[in-house]
């Protein structure tokens, strides 16, 4: 059987994931989170932090429903910083791959092609 791989694509305003069987990215997107927060400069840490909470939640829950096998970050360097803290070290060991960018917006074939990339 083939593995499921999830990707997240996701900044401090947006979390997508895409799955794909195995390492392909032939990509399908399958979740597409907005952080309802307004954007300020004095609310916004806290706004990402708890979107960073929100996105490591919806994870967990989903590793444990045993919707993905592996996990690759496409994520915004200060983001990853955040979910990282909240993602449990069961999560955290299904992640093979961390990119530092953000690449929340692209369609799915750009983010494919994006990450193909050395």
């Amino acid at each position: 059987m083939t593995a499921i791989t999830w990707v997240l694509a996701a900044d401090g305003s947006r979390a997508r994931i895409f799955e794909t069987q195995g390492l392909k990215l032939d990509l399908r997107q399958v979740e597409d989170f907005r952080n309802p927060a307004p954007r300020t400069a004095e609310t916004a840490e806290k706004d990402r932090e708890r979107f960073a909470r929100t996105v490591a939640d919806f994870l967990e829950r989903s590793r444990l429903h045993q919707r993905f096998d592996r996990l690759r970050l496409a994520v915004e360097p200060r983001f990853l910083g955040l979910l990282r803290e909240h993602l449990s070290s069961e999560t955290r060991k299904l992640v093979y791959e961390e990119v530092d960018r953000d690449v929340s917006n692209m369609d799915a074939r750009d983010i494919g092609r994006h990450l193909d990339r050395p």
